[in-house]
């Protein structure tokens, strides 16, 4: 069978300030399950700067017997643009799509696009394989765990499938079917590797432990190395992403790749996220000795209140001494922020933006509380009725899609813009830019800061 994966273009606030976006490993994982025996292709449009008709052409041209199309709940109207063109082309053509968007509104995302044959819903690897095996051999999809079928008049969810207990048992993403050239920053090429699925916590605005499950799963130390190798060795990458959502949640394990790192000699710099209450200084060290540069923490708000309404399970205090322990190993912090919960007050959103200079953050990203389907700030959001608008192209935590007890949607915009602007134009803040760093924030991340701060407003 020939199938295409497919990541369809789209408009994306991150490529349009850092200039890149990252590779598609959901897609690369997708397509090391079912390479034996079927020709598969797969397409970023992002990365490649595809429009619409380049698109079509490529659907037009390999005519496909299956697509398969990732997408956040922001692209979900280019996914089915993409759909929707396919089905022009080829009325047999089958459309499967996957992705914590479609997981989560199954019969939503039919209803809106009725050429959508299959939904892959939660992870999606072992679903996706029966599902391409059944179809080759014309057998019945009836019973495949994780999958909505469309039915015409009605759908189908089947039942969850379990997660996958061990996660090396899972071929590495086949990076070679991807525009590997196409993902670099000032000509310097990077890599993203995920080293573990699943989240014990439970964050309101987070999707994650829903869609890959609350138990951890890591990657063997040696596949981890065995990944890192291969994209240092094939590709020249020296630079790598590490996209789990916790690195530290196993710190011996997070300590021992570091360790095999520095064994292995690999030339790699990296960044790697923390939870505060989980970084210690003997993290620290073992992560500025492995080559890791930057740490990016989830601080979310400065207001103790919020934090409790999150269900984030951390202080302010814990977010002072993770930072302070990255700065004693010469580590960079990036602090991720959040405003415009339900309840907050102007009060709260103050202390964070306050909070936000106080930590000792070298950045700061700052977004507004979006309510993304399978959240508990979705559940939340619907119960009270306080969703004010279901155009998923809104949802991009720059634009208000919720009802707010205290601010307008133009207020809290104008707070997001203030705190981009507060956070990087401050005289002392820039003079030890220039002394430490050479001058890197000036350079870099204000002229980014400021694109995104225009980006809020005219989203305004």
């Amino acid at each position: 069978m020939k199938i295409l994966l497919l990541s369809p273009p789209t408009i994306s606030a991150i490529k349009a300030i850092v200039g890149t976006t990252g590779p598609p490993l959901g897609l690369a994982y997708l397509a090391s399950m079912v390479r034996d025996g079927h020709d598969i292709h797969i397409v970023d449009s992002l990365a490649e700067d595809y429009t619409y008709e380049d698109v079509d052409r490529i659907i037009r041209s390999y005519d496909p017997d299956v697509i398969g199309i990732t997408s956040t709940t922001s692209m979900i109207p280019d996914a089915y643009t993409v759909a929707k063109m396919a089905k022009k082309h080829n009325e047999n053509v089958k459309i499967v799509i996957g992705g914590p968007h479609v997981t989560f509104v199954p019969e939503k995302t039919f209803k809106e696009c009725p050429c959508i044959d299959f939904i892959v819903r939660g992870e999606g690897e072992i679903t996706f394989k029966q599902l391409i095996d059944a179809l080759e051999k014309n057998r019945d999809v009836s019973n495949i765990l994780g999958l909505s079928i469309n039915m015409g008049g009605k759908i189908k969810n089947n039942p969850p499938r379990p997660l996958i207990k061990d996660v090396d048992t899972i071929p590495m993403p086949s990076y070679d079917l991807l525009p590997m050239e196409k993902y670099q920053v000032d000509g310097v090429r990077f890599g993203t590797v995920m080293t573990s699925r699943g989240c014990p916590f439970n964050c309101a605005f987070c999707s994650s432990s829903l869609q890959f499950g609350k138990r951890w799963r890591g990657h063997s130390d040696s596949r981890v190395i065995e990944e890192l190798k291969y994209l240092h060795e094939k590709y020249r990458i020296h630079e790598i992403e590490f996209l789990d959502d916790t690195f530290t949640l196993n710190r011996p394990r997070a300590i021992r790749i570091t360790k095999r790192i520095v064994e292995e000699g690999l030339d790699i710099s990296w960044t790697a996220s923390s939870r505060v209450d989980l970084f210690n200084e003997e993290i620290a060290q073992s992560l500025k000795r492995g080559g890791c540069h930057t740490v990016y923490f989830g601080i979310e708000s400065g207001s103790k209140r919020t934090l409790d309404f999150i269900g984030k399970r951390i202080t302010p205090e814990q977010s002072l001494a993770a930072v302070k322990k990255a700065k004693k190993y010469k580590l960079r912090a990036l602090g991720a922020f959040i405003i415009g919960f339900p309840d907050e007050t102007k009060k709260d959103i103050k202390k964070t933006i306050k909070f936000s200079k106080r930590v000792g953050v070298d950045y700061a990203q700052f977004t507004i509380a979006t309510p993304y389907p399978g959240t508990r700030l979705w559940n939340y959001s619907l119960s009270k009725n306080l969703i004010l608008s279901f155009n998923w192209r809104k949802y991009t935590t720059l634009d208000p899609v919720m009802k707010l007890k205290n601010f307008t949607s133009q207020q809290i915009t104008k707070l997001l813009q203030k705190a981009y602007i507060s956070f990087y134009i401050r005289p002392l803040y820039l003079i030890k830019d220039l002394i430490l760093r050479k001058g890197f924030i000036f350079r870099r991340a204000i002229p980014s800061a400021i694109k995104m701060a225009s980006s809020v407003m005219k989203g305004d």
